[in-house]
């Protein structure tokens, strides 16, 4: 006979993936309702974010930068360059190789959503101390999965 002890691992609250989610599915919100009177998803915010970084890199590097595959990231690239925010290209040195590099249009959208990251920060209820706590902690444990 199974003891109801056996099974404290299976409760939600013992499940490291459902606060993760909850918490992510929470914060994408958030930046969704800023997003949205611009035009904006989130996942055309984080590409515009790389791309602000460093223009023109290529398809490839840029889905590692965000972890998203070739099969998400294409069609989301596709869209964003009917919007006008960017280009893609064949690499001159090898054709197999599609850069992106922000068009004009891309550039301006950075002095849209300057003030973003800190109306999410205001929402937080983390002290700048916890912000980085857990920024760090989540890399940890992003790069520990990654090593898998």
């Amino acid at each position: 006979m199974t003891n109801k002890n056996d099974y404290e691992a299976l409760k939600l609250d013992k499940q490291i993936c459902f606060p993760l989610y909850a918490c992510s599915r929470n914060v994408v919100n958030l930046y969704t309702l800023f997003f949205k009177p611009i035009g904006l998803t989130y996942t055309q915010y984080i590409v515009l974010l790389v791309l602000w970084e460093k223009d023109g890199i290529s398809v490839g590097e840029l889905g590692k930068k965000l972890y998203l595959d070739n099969g998400t990231l294409t069609p989301l690239l596709k869209k964003m360059q009917e919007k006008g925010y960017l280009i893609r290209q064949r690499s001159h040195d090898d054709e197999r190789i599609v850069l992106v590099s922000l068009t004009e249009e891309g550039s301006k959208l950075r002095d849209k959503v300057e003030d973003i990251p800190a109306r999410i920060n205001d929402s937080l209820s983390l002290t700048s101390e916890e912000m980085e706590t857990l920024y760090g902690l989540l890399y940890k444990v992003i790069d520990g999965l990654e090593e898998k």
